[in-house]
């Protein structure tokens, strides 16, 4: 369906608020009145229990902090979320269950003077259980997954026939899909440190003194950015999964041919998605194994530099016997023995 630029498209009004729940009662919604009803009864009971056996200051020292609490549960809102539900979350976080910590450096034994029930914190098991070489993540449950890094475009600086056909097409792409498909946005700490280097560099090598002091004008504009604001850069990822059956998969576990079809399928759907959200304008690329083990690493240690020891698909990996000399293994033929 085409679009022309003369033309006025069709247009509805969507209020902003459309995810806020219905108002009820003077501007309050149903929990809301719920929660002062509850509130109201609570102290109507305790007055009229108290109003003979207790004075006046002892009830109201009672009524005026349980009104307080149910006022603030009521209307109070903190990081998006009302108090009432704010609560709730951190009763439930306090009552489940913290068996998985971060020990990079392992679990210390507990002393022998304590008598501990229940059992230490285990390790984290992760979903993915290798990263092939063409960068697609073999999972725990048999199934398949591949990373594809999506940039990002200007949907208010279009005009309405461009957003009307941007939106049509972003359409078009959801309807195609016949797999889970994830879309996770990440904020990270932006660093200049290389950037500031670089023009601190190649200032000295510019032809002009003027491009050369605009050029180091430029860096300490940026290093001073850095130190008195917290910078955050935004990265977007598209997680393609393959339709596998996962049952079958947890049942007896995935032969290498299986794996490779898997693989194929699920590296040419994200191609696909690749050229998909091409022609929206935004540029897109399948990660491949050394950029999805980056982003990995960075997702569960965000800021932290790259674990030590992890070798890369094209690294040797020795091991060294007393006996006899380290024999030297291939990453491709230890993981083919394993």
């Amino acid at each position: 369906m085409g679009f022309d630029e003369d033309e006025q498209p069709l247009m509805a009004r969507i209020p902003a608020d459309v995810e806020m729940p219905d108002k009820v009662l003077a501007g309050l919604t149903a929990r809301q009145l719920l929660i002062l009803g509850g509130t109201a009864a609570a102290a109507a009971w305790i007055y009229m229990l108290a109003q003979d056996q207790a004075p006046w200051v002892v009830i109201a020292a009672v009524l005026i902090p349980l009104a307080a609490v149910g006022f603030a549960l009521a209307l109070g809102r903190r990081d998006g979320l009302s108090l009432d539900r704010l609560a709730v979350h951190g009763v439930r976080h306090a009552l489940q269950r913290a068996v998985r910590v971060p020990a990079p450096e392992g679990i210390a034994p507990v002393p022998s003077w304590c008598k501990m029930r229940g059992q230490l914190p285990a390790p984290l098991s992760l979903p993915v259980r290798a990263v092939r070489e063409d960068g697609v993540m073999e999972l725990a449950d048999g199934g398949a997954a591949v990373l594809v890094q999506a940039g990002t475009v200007s949907f208010t600086l279009r005009t309405a026939a461009e957003q009307a056909s941007l939106v049509a097409s972003f359409g078009r792409w959801l309807n195609s899909l016949d797999a889970p498909v994830q879309i996770l946005v990440q904020s990270r700490s932006a660093d200049l440190s290389e950037l500031i280097t670089e023009l601190e560099d190649s200032a000295g090598q510019l032809p002009h003194p003027a491009l050369e002091q605009a050029a180091r004008g430029h860096a300490s504009y940026l290093e001073e950015l850095s130190q008195s604001r917290d910078l955050l850069t935004r990265r977007v990822l598209v997680v393609i999964r393959d339709p596998a059956t996962t049952e079958l998969s947890l049942q007896r576990p995935a032969r290498s041919g299986s794996r490779d079809v898997r693989a194929a399928v699920t590296l040419r759907r994200a191609e696909e998605t690749v050229r998909a959200l091409a022609t929206l304008g935004i540029g897109a690329a399948v990660l491949d194994a050394d950029a999805c083990t980056e982003v990995l690493a960075d997702s569960l240690s965000p800021g932290q530099p790259r674990l030590a020891g992890l070798a890369r698909p094209d690294d040797l990996i020795t091991r060294a016997t007393s006996d006899a000399p380290a024999p030297v293994h291939s990453a491709s033929t230890a993981q083919e023995s394993q």
